[in-house]
Protein backbone atom coordinates (compact mmCIF):
# COMPACT_ATOMS: atom_id res chain seq x y z
CA UNK A 1 0.00 0.00 0.00
CA UNK A 2 1.39 3.41 -0.98
CA UNK A 3 2.17 6.13 1.54
CA UNK A 4 -0.56 8.28 -0.01
CA UNK A 5 -3.11 5.53 0.52
CA UNK A 6 -2.03 5.19 4.14
CA UNK A 7 -2.61 8.90 4.70
CA UNK A 8 -6.23 8.73 3.55
CA UNK A 9 -9.09 8.43 5.99
CA UNK A 10 -11.95 6.31 4.74
CA UNK A 11 -15.19 4.62 5.65
CA UNK A 12 -16.12 5.36 9.27
CA UNK A 13 -13.69 8.29 9.39
CA UNK A 14 -15.69 10.08 6.66
CA UNK A 15 -18.92 9.46 8.54
CA UNK A 16 -17.39 10.84 11.72
CA UNK A 17 -16.08 13.92 9.89
CA UNK A 18 -19.56 14.62 8.53
CA UNK A 19 -21.19 14.03 11.92
CA UNK A 20 -18.66 16.29 13.67
CA UNK A 21 -19.16 19.05 11.08
CA UNK A 22 -22.93 18.85 11.37
CA UNK A 23 -22.68 19.01 15.17
CA UNK A 24 -20.50 22.13 15.10
CA UNK A 25 -22.88 23.86 12.69
CA UNK A 26 -25.86 22.92 14.87
CA UNK A 27 -24.21 24.46 17.95
CA UNK A 28 -23.23 27.61 16.01
CA UNK A 29 -26.74 28.29 14.71
CA UNK A 30 -28.12 27.71 18.20
CA UNK A 31 -25.73 30.31 19.60
CA UNK A 32 -26.99 32.78 17.00
CA UNK A 33 -30.20 33.08 19.02
CA UNK A 34 -28.50 33.87 22.34
CA UNK A 35 -28.50 37.68 21.84
CA UNK A 36 -32.30 37.50 21.48
CA UNK A 37 -32.91 35.56 24.69
CA UNK A 38 -32.84 38.59 26.98
CA UNK A 39 -34.96 40.82 24.72
CA UNK A 40 -38.29 41.69 26.31
CA UNK A 41 -40.73 44.61 26.14
CA UNK A 42 -40.32 47.31 28.74
CA UNK A 43 -43.15 47.71 31.23
CA UNK A 44 -46.22 48.97 29.41
CA UNK A 45 -44.54 48.61 26.02
CA UNK A 46 -46.09 46.51 23.25
CA UNK A 47 -44.17 43.60 21.78
CA UNK A 48 -44.22 45.28 18.36
CA UNK A 49 -42.48 48.34 19.76
CA UNK A 50 -39.81 46.02 21.11
CA UNK A 51 -39.47 44.30 17.72
CA UNK A 52 -38.96 47.64 16.00
CA UNK A 53 -36.47 48.77 18.65
CA UNK A 54 -34.37 45.63 18.32
CA UNK A 55 -34.97 45.05 14.61
CA UNK A 56 -31.23 45.07 13.92
CA UNK A 57 -30.58 42.05 16.13
CA UNK A 58 -33.64 40.20 14.86
CA UNK A 59 -32.90 40.78 11.18
CA UNK A 60 -29.25 39.86 11.70
CA UNK A 61 -30.27 36.59 13.35
CA UNK A 62 -32.80 35.62 10.67
CA UNK A 63 -30.50 36.51 7.80
CA UNK A 64 -27.44 34.80 9.26
CA UNK A 65 -29.46 31.69 10.13
CA UNK A 66 -30.68 31.47 6.52
CA UNK A 67 -27.20 32.02 5.07
CA UNK A 68 -25.66 29.39 7.35
CA UNK A 69 -28.39 26.97 6.29
CA UNK A 70 -27.57 27.54 2.63
CA UNK A 71 -23.83 27.19 3.27
CA UNK A 72 -24.35 24.03 5.30
CA UNK A 73 -26.41 22.50 2.50
CA UNK A 74 -23.66 23.19 -0.05
CA UNK A 75 -20.98 21.96 2.36
CA UNK A 76 -22.95 18.81 3.18
CA UNK A 77 -23.41 18.10 -0.53
CA UNK A 78 -19.64 18.16 -0.97
CA UNK A 79 -18.84 15.96 2.03
CA UNK A 80 -21.55 13.45 1.10
CA UNK A 81 -19.84 13.04 -2.24
CA UNK A 82 -16.50 11.85 -0.84
CA UNK A 83 -15.44 8.32 -0.01
CA UNK A 84 -12.17 9.38 1.65
CA UNK A 85 -10.38 12.51 2.83
CA UNK A 86 -6.79 13.56 3.32
CA UNK A 87 -5.04 16.15 5.47
CA UNK A 88 -5.85 19.03 3.11
CA UNK A 89 -9.59 18.33 3.24
CA UNK A 90 -9.42 17.95 7.02
CA UNK A 91 -7.72 21.30 7.62
CA UNK A 92 -9.79 23.20 5.07
CA UNK A 93 -12.92 21.77 6.70
CA UNK A 94 -11.57 22.76 10.12
CA UNK A 95 -11.06 26.32 8.87
CA UNK A 96 -14.60 26.34 7.49
CA UNK A 97 -15.97 25.24 10.87
CA UNK A 98 -13.88 27.80 12.77
CA UNK A 99 -15.32 30.61 10.64
CA UNK A 100 -18.84 29.24 11.19
CA UNK A 101 -18.26 29.29 14.96
CA UNK A 102 -17.21 32.97 14.73
CA UNK A 103 -20.52 33.94 13.18
CA UNK A 104 -22.63 34.16 16.37
CA UNK A 105 -20.27 36.74 17.85
CA UNK A 106 -19.88 38.72 14.62
CA UNK A 107 -23.61 38.55 13.91
CA UNK A 108 -24.40 39.90 17.39
CA UNK A 109 -22.06 42.86 16.85
CA UNK A 110 -23.55 43.53 13.44
CA UNK A 111 -27.09 43.41 14.76
CA UNK A 112 -26.33 45.80 17.62
CA UNK A 113 -24.54 48.29 15.37
CA UNK A 114 -26.97 51.14 14.68
CA UNK A 115 -26.34 54.45 13.00
CA UNK A 116 -25.53 57.17 15.49
CA UNK A 117 -24.71 60.59 14.10
CA UNK A 118 -22.14 60.25 11.35
CA UNK A 119 -21.47 56.55 11.63
CA UNK A 120 -22.33 53.17 13.10
CA UNK A 121 -21.87 52.32 16.76
CA UNK A 122 -19.12 49.88 15.79
CA UNK A 123 -17.22 51.22 12.77
CA UNK A 124 -15.99 48.45 10.49
CA UNK A 125 -18.29 45.76 11.90
CA UNK A 126 -20.02 45.41 8.53
CA UNK A 127 -16.71 44.60 6.85
CA UNK A 128 -15.94 42.10 9.61
CA UNK A 129 -19.32 40.38 9.26
CA UNK A 130 -19.25 40.08 5.49
CA UNK A 131 -15.55 39.22 5.58
CA UNK A 132 -16.25 36.19 7.79
CA UNK A 133 -18.99 35.04 5.40
CA UNK A 134 -16.54 35.45 2.52
CA UNK A 135 -13.96 33.42 4.43
CA UNK A 136 -16.47 30.58 4.88
CA UNK A 137 -17.14 30.61 1.13
CA UNK A 138 -13.44 30.58 0.29
CA UNK A 139 -12.80 27.61 2.59
CA UNK A 140 -15.59 25.78 0.76
CA UNK A 141 -13.95 26.81 -2.51
CA UNK A 142 -10.67 25.34 -1.28
CA UNK A 143 -12.27 21.99 -0.44
CA UNK A 144 -13.96 21.79 -3.85
CA UNK A 145 -10.77 22.84 -5.64
CA UNK A 146 -8.78 20.13 -3.87
CA UNK A 147 -11.37 17.43 -4.58
CA UNK A 148 -11.41 18.30 -8.27
CA UNK A 149 -7.67 17.71 -8.38
CA UNK A 150 -7.86 14.50 -6.38
CA UNK A 151 -10.88 12.67 -7.82
CA UNK A 152 -9.77 9.50 -6.02
CA UNK A 153 -11.31 11.03 -2.89
CA UNK A 154 -14.75 11.18 -4.52
CA UNK A 155 -17.29 8.39 -4.39
CA UNK A 156 -18.06 9.20 -8.02
CA UNK A 157 -15.04 10.73 -9.81
CA UNK A 158 -17.34 11.83 -12.64
CA UNK A 159 -19.35 14.03 -10.29
CA UNK A 160 -19.60 17.73 -11.08
CA UNK A 161 -19.80 18.58 -7.38
CA UNK A 162 -16.21 19.85 -7.23
CA UNK A 163 -16.69 22.26 -10.11
CA UNK A 164 -20.05 23.40 -8.78
CA UNK A 165 -18.57 24.03 -5.33
CA UNK A 166 -15.69 26.03 -6.81
CA UNK A 167 -17.97 28.32 -8.80
CA UNK A 168 -20.40 28.86 -5.92
CA UNK A 169 -17.62 29.42 -3.39
CA UNK A 170 -15.84 31.95 -5.59
CA UNK A 171 -19.03 33.78 -6.62
CA UNK A 172 -20.45 34.09 -3.11
CA UNK A 173 -17.08 34.84 -1.53
CA UNK A 174 -16.43 37.73 -3.92
CA UNK A 175 -19.98 39.03 -3.55
CA UNK A 176 -19.71 39.00 0.25
CA UNK A 177 -16.46 40.96 -0.01
CA UNK A 178 -18.13 43.51 -2.28
CA UNK A 179 -20.91 44.02 0.28
CA UNK A 180 -18.36 44.38 3.06
CA UNK A 181 -16.40 47.02 1.13
CA UNK A 182 -19.60 48.87 0.32
CA UNK A 183 -20.48 49.04 4.04
CA UNK A 184 -17.37 51.21 4.35
CA UNK A 185 -17.83 53.28 1.19
CA UNK A 186 -21.60 53.52 0.69
CA UNK A 187 -23.60 52.06 3.61
CA UNK A 188 -26.95 53.09 2.08
CA UNK A 189 -26.17 51.02 -1.03
CA UNK A 190 -24.77 48.12 1.01
CA UNK A 191 -28.07 47.81 2.87
CA UNK A 192 -29.74 46.64 -0.36
CA UNK A 193 -26.99 44.39 -1.69
CA UNK A 194 -27.91 41.30 0.42
CA UNK A 195 -31.00 40.89 -1.76
CA UNK A 196 -28.59 40.12 -4.58
CA UNK A 197 -27.67 36.90 -2.81
CA UNK A 198 -31.08 35.50 -3.75
CA UNK A 199 -30.59 36.46 -7.40
CA UNK A 200 -27.06 35.04 -7.42
CA UNK A 201 -28.20 31.76 -5.87
CA UNK A 202 -31.02 31.35 -8.40
CA UNK A 203 -28.73 32.21 -11.31
CA UNK A 204 -26.05 29.73 -10.24
CA UNK A 205 -28.64 27.01 -9.71
CA UNK A 206 -30.07 27.58 -13.18
CA UNK A 207 -26.61 27.61 -14.75
CA UNK A 208 -25.68 24.21 -13.33
CA UNK A 209 -29.06 22.68 -14.07
CA UNK A 210 -28.57 23.79 -17.65
CA UNK A 211 -25.31 21.87 -17.74
CA UNK A 212 -26.96 18.79 -16.32
CA UNK A 213 -25.10 18.95 -13.03
CA UNK A 214 -27.40 17.39 -10.47
CA UNK A 215 -26.87 17.65 -6.72
CA UNK A 216 -24.69 14.91 -5.32
CA UNK A 217 -26.64 12.28 -3.44
CA UNK A 218 -25.42 10.46 -0.38
CA UNK A 219 -23.01 7.72 -1.33
CA UNK A 220 -22.33 4.77 0.92
CA UNK A 221 -18.70 4.85 1.91
CA UNK A 222 -17.19 1.60 0.61
CA UNK A 223 -15.57 -0.68 3.11
CA UNK A 224 -13.05 -3.36 2.31
CA UNK A 225 -10.11 -5.08 3.90
CA UNK A 226 -7.74 -2.70 2.15
CA UNK A 227 -9.36 0.46 3.48
CA UNK A 228 -8.18 2.32 6.52
CA UNK A 229 -10.88 2.84 9.14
Amino acid sequence: MSEEARSLHRSRSVDRLIAFSDGVVAVAVTLLALPLVDLAPKEGESVWTMVVEYRGQIISFLFTFAVVGIMWMAHNRILNGISAFDGAVFWLNTGWLAAIVLLPWVSALYGESEWIGDGPAYPGVGMLYWGVLALISFFGLGISWHLRRKPSLLADPRSAAGRRGEVRGLAFGLYFLVIGIMTLLAPAVAAWLPFGIIVLSIWLGSAFRGRGAEPVEDHPNPTSAEEIS
